[in-house]
């Protein structure tokens, strides 16, 4: 019963994200819109807060979460670039658009492959949300009080909330690349005079690459 009405209150977000996106296509109505937009991003905190502590986690659950969120921050910026008639947003809401469809590819393809594990959410990746939903509450405050600093800190949060974004899509892509470990029994180029060498990427925890080139001498 409670996963069940922790799936409503997740649904409920993405009634949420259109109801803000009319606010502010339409009606221009920035305060109903702030108000709805803070008890939507606590409802993402709520959600999954109740369901890890009442151990009611659910496959659904997972699915429906991040589509949630991810619709919520799109329709927002998109109704707050059209109001604004702004490019940065609109820029950024197209990059956002299509990280999200990359990285459900990705997915996806990794899921029909077993892999899952390769494309968990990663904490960077919920701070990202997290950056992107504090540049959304600075927009509409700044609208709400029609305060030209506010929406200038909101331009800056956002930038970094570009960046964040590029920089969780590129790590789902080269993740799986990083952890090769191309050994001697992998690849061996043999030559004329029987050296080879041994190409290694190395990468454990801290998302560097060591390349080690090894070459060996073949006894005869």
């Amino acid at each position: 019963m409670i996963a069940y009405l922790l799936n409503v209150l997740t649904l409920s977000r993405i009634l949420c994200a259109i109801l803000i996106y009319l606010f502010l296509f339409l009606e221009s109505q920035y305060l109903a819109a702030l108000l709805l937009f803070g008890v939507a991003s606590f409802s993402d905190f709520l959600d999954g807060y109740v369901a890890r502590k009442t151990n009611n986690e659910s496959v659904l659950g997972e699915i429906l979460d991040p589509i949630a969120d991810k619709l919520l921050i799109v329709f927002v910026l998109i109704g707050l670039s059209i109001n604004l008639d702004s490019f940065l947003i609109g820029f950024i809401s197209a990059v956002i658009i299509s990280r999200e469809i990359w990285v459900a590819a990705l997915r996806d393809i990794n899921a029909r492959n077993n892999q899952s594990d390769k494309t968990k959410v990663t904490f960077l990746a919920k701070t990202k949300t997290a950056i992107q939903m504090f540049a959304i509450l600075f927009y509409l405050f700044g609208l709400t009080f029609n305060n030209m600093m506010i929406l200038f800190f909101a331009d800056i949060i956002l930038i970094i909330a570009l960046l964040v974004t590029l920089q969780t899509g590129l790590q789902y892509f080269f993740k799986p690349y990083l952890s090769l470990h191309f050994s001697m029994n992998a690849i061996s180029l043999y030559r004329p005079n029987k050296k080879y060498f041994n190409l290694t990427l190395l990468d454990k925890s801290s998302l560097s690459i060591g390349i080690n080139f090894i070459i060996q001498s073949e006894n005869e």
